[in-house]
């Protein structure tokens, strides 16, 4: 029903652009992959998928890499826990995304989908599930990732307005089987939870968060470019469950209970405010900082109702996704021993 066509991807060597990339060439398309000299190519190795070098910073290499491309799918975003340089969220979430509008713009594309996250409509009222349509609660930022993500959507908006062929997603916290990086933490926190690693439920676990299975949040991405309406904004993502229940599947899954630790609010925010210090004074990576153990500490309970109806979108429940990166885990771990 979809002719096989070129597509410009960024962010392809992350976990969700490695397994959109791969799902694309899947369908029958090319895809030009942007690739840095640092990026970590594993899992993009197909005649159909091109890696082309280039750097969403540098708007001639973007044009470059989007040659003869219908369809632009734009990943690619600082998404990390902390940068010495706070300006680096704004500088690639924010100016990053407008060079790859702008090389789309001179390169005649007619379609770009937009990875922007769910925390950009804020944290949800304890007991109400947002939407797209829900007006943020708080006019606060939890984290400088949140804000230059809030901002960049702002402007995406504006630029389909403008007439750009921007249609925008909004993941929520995703998991699944893929690479191991920051981008999944969510799975590494189910392999640490399941080897006794780090068993912590912070603020007793009740804290609702939105959790996403990488296949599915693929599968959106490519109804948004196929039916997706200009201008609009999607949130793709899964069942709405507590911590507490989140691992609680993951106990029914392994088949055993795993020790849990109560770690209270404040003791997090300390422990964040401590990993902060470090990583100012001496430029350790903080495994967390306060800004996220707030955002931890709040719901973010959403509903994808208007992706199923608009798009078509289907949601795997959590109890089966957990299921299966548990059963994928278990084989990494029996490949790394082999």
């Amino acid at each position: 029903m979809h002719h096989p066509t070129t597509v410009f991807v960024t962010g392809a060597t992350g976990f969700i652009g490695t397994r959109l990339v791969n799902a694309l060439v899947q369908k029958g398309h090319t895809v030009h992959a942007l690739t840095r000299a640092s990026s970590n190519r594993e899992g993009l190795t197909h005649e159909r998928i091109i890696l082309v070098p280039g750097d969403i910073m540098d708007v001639e290499s973007l044009r470059r890499a989007m040659h003869g491309c219908t369809q632009v799918y734009h990943l690619a975003a600082y998404a990390k826990n902390w940068s010495k340089d706070p300006a680096n969220f704004f500088r690639q979430n924010v100016d990053g995304m407008v060079n790859v509008f702008e090389a789309a713009k001179s390169e005649g594309i007619q379609r770009i989908v937009f990875t922007s996250t769910i925390v950009v409509f804020g944290p949800t009222p304890p007991g109400i599930v947002g939407d797209e349509t829900m007006p943020r609660i708080t006019q606060r930022y939890f984290t400088e990732y949140e804000e230059s993500k809030t901002v960049a959507e702002q402007k995406a908006l504006e630029y389909a307005q403008k007439g750009y062929p921007i249609v925008i997603v909004n993941p929520t916290r995703v998991y699944g089987p893929g690479k191991l990086t920051e981008g999944n933490s969510v799975s590494l926190m189910i392999d640490m939870y399941d080897r006794g690693k780090v068993p912590i439920l912070l603020n007793k676990g009740i804290n609702v968060g939105n959790y996403v299975l990488v296949d599915d949040l693929v599968n959106g991405h490519l109804l948004a470019m196929a039916k997706g309406k200009i201008g609009e904004r999607y949130i793709l993502g899964g069942e709405n469950a507590s911590l507490k229940e989140f691992f609680q599947y993951v106990n029914e899954t392994s088949g055993r209970k795993h020790i849990q630790f109560n770690l209270p609010p404040s003791v997090a925010m300390l422990y964040g405010r401590l990993e902060r210090l470090k990583a100012k004074t001496l430029g350790l990576y903080p495994q967390i900082t306060p800004g996220w153990v707030e955002t931890f500490l709040h719901d973010w309970a959403y509903s994808c109702k208007k992706a199923e109806t608009q798009l078509g979108y289907i949601v795997t429940p959590l109890r089966e996704g957990i299921k299966r990166t548990y059963d994928w885990l278990l084989e990494q771990r029996k490949n790394v021993h082999a």
